[in-house]
């Protein structure tokens, strides 16, 4: 940040701008925020995991294909949660939320499409337990959304900014 910014006007990671979120006034380092932040968003979105899969194998014991359904229901929870968590403890933008909130989507459509392609398999054929396949595979999610939100999702032009 230069001296003539004021620290709304300051660059955040990767392109993003705007005011400070409320965590950045205790973390200073917007990297940091937004770490903290993608580790408390996949803490929570392996939380629904975990209950929804307790709750379809309670419905339908003994059934492969609810990993399928247990996976849709904590995708759509854990997604709005996070996209929530972001734009107001973190990136505090303005305006352009259906943008935004698309933008956000984009980034987890792909690795939802690969998570239902990659742990049902792990499931039904190779008789993994489904929360353990999923523990694994929230690596591969928390690394693509540190990239895909950093430089996508909430990135702003410099008159989108001001």
């Amino acid at each position: 940040m230069s001296n003539e910014e004021s620290p709304a006007e300051a660059e955040s990671i990767a392109g993003m701008s705007g005011p400070d979120g409320p965590l950045l006034r205790l973390i200073k380092d917007r990297r940091v925020a937004f770490l903290l932040v993608g580790a408390v968003n996949t803490a929570i979105g392996f939380a629904w995991f975990i209950l929804f899969s307790a709750l379809f194998r309670t419905w339908w014991p003994g059934v492969d294909w609810t990993v399928f359904a247990v996976i849709v229901c904590a995708q759509i929870t854990s997604t709005l949660s996070a996209f929530v968590f972001y734009r107001k403890l973190v990136f505090r933008v303005k305006g352009h939320v259906w943008l935004d909130f698309f933008r956000f989507q984009l980034v987890y459509l792909g690795t939802f499409v690969l998570n239902l392609v990659v742990v049902p398999p792990l499931k039904i054929w190779l008789g993994w337990d489904e929360i353990f396949a999923q523990f694994l595979f929230t690596f591969v999610i928390a690394v693509a959304s540190w990239f895909g939100h950093s430089r996508f999702s909430f990135r702003r032009s410099k008159e989108d900014a001001s």
